[in-house]
């Protein structure tokens, strides 16, 4: 199984989370990261408060996992989401549903601390790796 990781659980990584580090290591290899989460982390590791090292720490963690960039084959998946959610009167962040569109094209699991949003969107699974 391979994983994409959502903003949150990153940050939780960089900041020293240990039962996060424990999973991210224990996948080592199968772990993949969304432009939108990239540019989400670098908004993090680039406020005028943050030290250098927030930012070689950021670099570090991207070296080690794969990207991924948004696609026609994502936007599209993503409009399908987002058209049947509202089909049935259900919404979900666009930042979100761009991440899990990745993900069901990718077939991977996304990890998440933020379950309720992702819970909500057909065909996807989703783990949280913030509770031990």
């Amino acid at each position: 199984m391979s994983f994409i990781l959502d903003t949150d659980i990153c940050s939780a990584f960089l900041k020293g989370n240990p039962v996060v580090w424990q999973h991210c290591m224990q996948h080592n290899g199968q772990l993949s990261v969304s432009v939108i989460t990239v540019a989400e982390l670098f908004t993090w590791a680039l406020r005028a408060t943050a030290t250098p090292k927030r930012l070689q720490k950021l670099l570090d963690f991207l070296a080690d996992v794969t990207l991924l960039d948004i696609t026609p084959e994502v936007g599209r998946r993503f409009g399908e989401l987002d058209a049947g959610m509202l089909d049935v009167g259900q919404r979900a962040p666009p930042m979100d549903l761009l991440i899990a569109a990745t993900a069901i094209l990718h077939n991977l699991t996304v990890v998440t601390h933020n379950v309720k949003d992702f819970s909500r969107v057909p065909g996807l699974t989703v783990v949280d790796w913030s509770k031990p």
